[in-house]
């Protein structure tokens, strides 16, 4: 008997060793308003194409602090993180504890629009009015088509209908097997001199 216990011991310490542990990496007492951006570089696959794509970066992904109700939440356009079986690929809110997850991010920085409380709320509002539409992941990143979304895209157009575009006419051209994309990528707003950095981590 003593054996069965002994050996039941090392195989639940042996499965809980390849599992990870997910926690914020977002520091304490970060306080969050409206209009932030919040980047993130990640751990999987589309971070790494992202940072190859983006050579004058240290993000792979982006997304807008909103007020929901009195509490900060971020919305982003994301792909490959479900909620549950059979979530598409769209615009999502989540809290930032969840958004700088350790699964999903390994460094982050929020940013906020110098000197402009007024039209970081605006472009708050629109990034959320996107998220309450449901609207889904752009996959062909298509900026000119707002039906569909992806992260860049959606900060971009939160903060040009507040009337204040932050990548402007800046895109990347990308190759891809059987595919060509002219797109915004996350150094192309995180680098406007409009932003200042609240803090990076």
């Amino acid at each position: 008997m003593k054996n069965v216990l002994t050996i039941l011991t090392m195989l639940l310490l042996l499965a809980s060793c390849g599992k990870k542990t997910a926690r914020s990496i977002l520091p304490e007492g970060c306080e969050l308003r409206a209009g932030d951006l919040v980047f993130r570089r990640g751990n999987g696959l589309t971070s790494r194409a992202v940072m190859a794509a983006d050579r004058g970066g240290s993000y792979s992904h982006v997304g807008m602090v909103v007020d929901s109700c009195g509490v900060m939440m971020v919305v982003h356009a994301v792909p490959d993180e479900p909620d549950y079986e059979g979530d598409p690929d769209r615009v999502k809110m989540e809290t930032p504890e969840k958004f700088y997850s350790s699964i999903n991010a390994k460094m982050g920085e929020v940013k906020r629009l110098r000197g402009d409380t007024a039209t970081a709320a605006k472009a708050a509002r629109y990034a959320l009015e996107a998220y309450r539409r449901g609207t889904l992941f752009d996959h062909g990143y298509d900026d000119s088509d707002t039906t569909k979304m992806y992260c860049c895209e959606l900060i971009e157009y939160a903060y040009t209908r507040a009337g204040k575009p932050l990548a402007g006419r800046a895109r990347h051209d990308i190759h891809l097997p059987g595919m060509r994309l002219r797109c915004i990528l996350p150094s192309d707003i995180c680098n406007n001199g409009a932003l200042e950095s609240v803090i990076s981590f």
